[in-house]
């Protein structure tokens, strides 16, 4: 079995890829800065890689202002790949998002692109898991959108899929060989405003949904299809009804 190293490894998705590796027998290391491993830094990177097989990044940025993000994927993702060349890590593999090589002015996503860009040229084999927006962000979307009461976001098509699955999927590329780029996503597509109106609905939210195509979504103007998976996308079961009763707005 392999000694894996979770980066973002106490978060939303490393938690539960640490336990479904420790699950099935891998030794499972969460790396964070809760434990003393800061990517941004690199302090504690060199002891937490000693022996590893494989790391795995699925580590965000604390700030979504443009610079902010930028400085995060690339900075951590450099500080990451060097220590493991170092310690000669035979796979990196790195949570990323359906939609970073399509024509978009999103500033997260061309920080993921360059951090795409650096895993691609490192010389250390890779997989980049491209998943679709979670469930789990579906009230952040809203909030970021409401104004008055109301909530505008454009029709743009979205396929969202759960975090366990996600989480699901990224271990299993982590315990697998290396396979390149891959995307992931749920089994419902729908416009992005239908999202938001079916889980706040379902919450008894009393805002109203509106579409307007000419809204942003996280600050950009986006294609109808920019956030949907292509041909040959890898496709999981939980659905937007399923997954609702089981995860309750946050107080």
């Amino acid at each position: 079995m392999a000694r894996i190293v979770v980066i973002g490894g106490t978060g939303l998705i490393g938690s539960k890829v640490v336990a479904k590796l420790t699950a099935h027998g891998h030794e499972a290391i969460a790396a964070s800065p809760n434990t003393g491993v800061d990517s941004l830094t690199g302090q504690g990177l060199a002891d937490a890689l000693v022996g590893a097989d494989v790391v795995v990044d699925v580590s965000n940025s604390p700030s979504f202002a443009p610079d902010d993000v930028m400085e995060f994927f690339t900075r951590s993702t450099h500080n990451l790949l060097a220590a493991e060349a170092d310690a000669g890590v035979r796979h990196h593999v790195a949570l990323t998002i359906v939609g970073t090589n399509r024509p978009q002015n999103i500033p997260y996503f061309a920080a993921k692109a360059a951090q795409e860009r650096l895993i691609r040229e490192s010389g250390i084999e890779y997989s980049l898991v491209h998943a679709t927006q979670f469930f789990e962000f579906v009230g952040s979307i809203a909030d970021i959108s409401t104004a008055d009461g109301t909530v505008t976001l454009p029709g743009a098509l979205i396929q969202p899929i759960a975090a366990e699955d996600v989480a699901t999927a990224v271990a299993q590329t982590a315990a697998g060989e290396p396979v390149g780029d891959i995307e992931i996503a749920g089994p419902e597509a729908f416009g992005m405003d239908e999202f938001a109106r079916r889980a706040l609905t379902f919450r008894d939210d009393p805002r109203t949904v509106v579409r307007d195509d000419a809204a942003p979504y996280y600050g950009a103007r986006i294609e109808e299809r920019t956030l949907i998976p292509v041909k040959g996308a890898r496709i999981f079961p939980t659905t937007l009804d399923q997954w609702l009763p089981e995860n309750p707005p946050r107080a």
